[in-house]
């Protein structure tokens, strides 16, 4: 039922964005997370409880991994697990930036299935599901021809490249940033964008719906050494991620490693 199940994400993170829209992001209750994992508010949380209500109410023996819910190891023992992030790009949603994002994700043996990426801001629905390609808003979309990292359009900034040493890798390149790594990946999947580079560490609930956008779409996400990216792990962190079209991401990892 792989077409249910994306209906299923679909309804659910729109609903969740109609959650999000209720509350005025700078105004927001306001907490910050221990070890400076970033802040949450209250926002976040009514939006994780809807999707927990409504994704586990629909699916009931899928299991649940989620930003604002408390991890448990019976994950690990199901071969089916939702992987959430309630609004993916919090910092935007506090200052008022329409980049943030509900992000869902369903995991099977380890890889995403279907995902659904929504932008209640913009009103943009990304979604897909595993060999039936990627849509903005029922539109296929398909990842940009770009092969020239010089000349890319990069979701990522200067320091990132300067402070690892890659000033030749993207000479030229133009460089721009969106909070919501989700989101980031998505509109690289539309083709608005040619790549994004992160070298921060990374949680499944910020990248794994839209990993499977952007590869329905023709592109390719992989660690910066080109390792692949599995899911529903003990660890839930990633080192880093790159996100582009096949060419372009080749060329990219040559030059990294270069």
């Amino acid at each position: 039922m792989p077409e249910s199940d994306l209906r299923v994400l679909i309804e659910a993170a729109r609903a969740a964005g109609d959650v999000a829209r209720r509350f005025d992001g700078p105004s927001a209750k306001l907490w910050h997370k221990p070890d400076d994992a970033g802040p949450v508010t209250e926002a976040d949380l009514a939006v994780n409880e809807l999707l927990h209500q409504r994704l586990t109410q629909a699916r009931p023996d899928y299991g649940w991994l989620s930003e604002e819910t408390e991890d448990g190891a019976t994950r690990l023992q199901t071969q089916r697990v939702f992987v959430i992030d309630p609004i993916d790009g919090t910092r935007a949603f506090l200052r008022g930036t329409p980049q943030f994002a509900v992000s869902a994700a369903l995991i099977v043996d380890e890889h995403p299935v279907s995902g659904a990426v929504f932008n209640p801001a913009q009103k943009e629905m990304f979604e897909a599901i595993k060999g039936g390609g990627a849509r903005l808003n029922g539109t296929s979309i398909e990842v940009s021809t770009s092969t020239d990292p010089t000349k890319a359009r990069l979701l990522s900034s200067k320091e990132t490249f300067r402070n690892h040493n890659w000033p030749e890798v993207a000479k030229g390149a133009e460089f721009h940033f969106v909070n919501s790594m989700a989101y980031r990946m998505a509109v690289v999947a539309s083709g608005r964008f040619d790549a994004t580079i992160t070298t921060t560490k990374k949680c499944e609930w910020d990248i794994a719906a839209a990993h499977l956008i952007v590869e329905e779409a023709g592109g390719c996400v992989t660690n910066i050494d080109g390792t692949s990216i599995t899911y529903n792990r003990e660890r839930v962190h990633t080192d880093n991620v790159l996100c582009a079209g096949k060419k372009l991401h080749d060329a990219l990892l040559a030059g990294l490693k270069g």
